[in-house]
């Protein structure tokens, strides 16, 4: 066989390579690369996988994943090509605020639909692709903050060719001639995007300059850098989803947790699950102290710790504090534009547009009839929705009456969400 037939033998071998999504959390099988870490070596097909296998970030079976087709980059950037990014710059686009999961998402939907559309992405943090739900389980796999990037922003940018505002604040949206005022100066847009998020709450006596937030890459880093090398004792205040899944890791990271929540069980919120008695059960062997049923009543910094009064007279001395109380959508954005709000930025199921013409949402800071739901899995359909409605909106001035095809949009509906706690310790799954 000479090498000419060798090669063409193995070419349809190699093209033949799948990928698959899981629904909750965006993991991409790819059966090229297998999943070494769970067994499963390099070329190993997805229908060979056995079926209790489980997604390595958020623990859901093979069952839920699906073929993904990912868009084709060669094409992309030949029709979008750097050299026309500078003139383009000028034209008002699309403006996406937000680089987590949302606002990414969203930008690779749109690439792959507008090659030629500019788009620009505003973000506050370095704006890197990261895996989010390894944030609460890094410690026991023993991944370091760093090697949780998997993308630099600058990298991604230049791949999906967006213009990346990097460490930049949207301050302001002018409705009236359509721009987003930043730090960075003004940006005028074609139509807004709003994809930042929620931000966890801090109820008294919580304060920003005491406690930790742990809701993006950033905060995680900087948090680890404080804990150092040795085990020390962090208090978490909420028992809830991230509040647990912290401990649990934590404390299989080699540090003492105490765990502080107003209810008398961890995982209170879905009480027909009963959830918390099981979890308390699985901890038992693990060093986290869990004190229920109580409020915090004070919170002072003592030398290099800090020191925790509880409304039953208890008080807890630790190394670092923990927030973990919720979260909420932030206002001032939404307030500058005059967005209709409830319960977060209200949009229409149908194209997630906003109150305001030309402004869409998605995401944490998002809600549909007064509903929000802040896990990764809607995020993907919502993207999926307000992609066809930006490309309907793009398409349509240059339309001539009934001459062009107009994208299908499937309206985004909110959906009872299956919750996957990846308390290692106890795996759940809650309704």
């Amino acid at each position: 066989m000479n090498d000419a037939t060798a090669s063409a033998k193995l070419t349809p071998t190699y093209a033949a390579w799948q990928l698959y999504i899981c629904h909750a959390c965006g993991y991409i099988y790819n059966e090229q690369e297998g999943d070494p870490d769970s067994g499963l070596l390099a070329g190993t097909r997805f229908a060979d996988i056995p079926e209790d296998w489980a997604c390595p970030l958020c623990g859901v079976t093979k069952a839920d994943f699906e073929l993904y087709v990912a868009p084709d980059l060669s094409a992309i950037q030949k029709s979008s090509a750097s050299t026309h990014l500078a003139t383009r710059r000028s034209v008002p686009g699309i403006v996406v605020v937000g680089a987590g999961k949302a606002g990414w998402q969203l930008v690779q939907n749109l690439r792959s639909q507008l090659p030629d559309t500019p788009i620009t992405l505003v973000t506050a943090c370095a704006g890197d692709v990261y895996d989010k739900p390894l944030l609460s389980v890094a410690m026991a796999r023993q991944i370091q903050p760093l090697a949780l990037v998997k993308e630099t922003g600058s990298e991604a940018a230049a791949r999906w060719q967006v213009r990346l505002l990097a460490h930049t604040q949207a301050l302001h949206i002018c409705t009236e001639n359509r721009t987003l005022r930043t730090t960075q100066g003004p940006l005028r847009y074609a139509d807004l995007v709003l994809a930042h998020g929620a931000e966890a709450t801090l109820p008294a006596p919580l304060r920003a300059d005491l406690c930790w937030r742990i809701n993006h890459l950033q905060a995680y880093q900087r948090f680890q850098a404080a804990l150092g090398h040795a085990p020390r004792h962090v208090a978490i205040v909420g028992a809830g989803l991230i509040g647990s899944e912290l401990a649990n890791d934590l404390a299989l990271g080699g540090h003492r947790v105490t765990l502080i929540d107003t209810q008398a069980r961890p995982l209170a919120r879905w009480p027909a699950d009963q959830a918390g008695e099981p979890l308390l059960a699985a901890w038992s062997g693990l060093p986290i102290h869990f004190i229920g049923a109580v409020h915090l009543q004070d919170l002072q910094r003592q030398g290099d710790q800090y020191r925790l009064h509880t409304s039953d007279g208890q008080t807890v001395l630790a190394d670092q504090v923990i927030a973990a109380t919720g979260l909420v959508t932030p206002t001032r954005l939404a307030r500058s534009a005059g967005l209709a709000w409830q319960n977060g930025i209200a949009v229409d199921a149908q194209t997630l547009q906003t109150s305001v013409p030309h402004i869409y949402a998605l995401g944490d800071c998002i809600s549909v009839n007064g509903q929000s739901s802040r896990f990764i899995e809607p995020i993907l359909r919502q993207a999926q929705t307000l992609t066809a409605a930006l490309v309907s909106a793009c398409q349509r001035p240059a339309q001539t009456t009934g001459s062009a095809e107009q994208p299908c949009v499937q309206p985004y509906a909110v959906r009872d969400a299956v919750v996957r706690v990846k308390t290692t310790s106890l795996p759940l799954s809650l309704h």
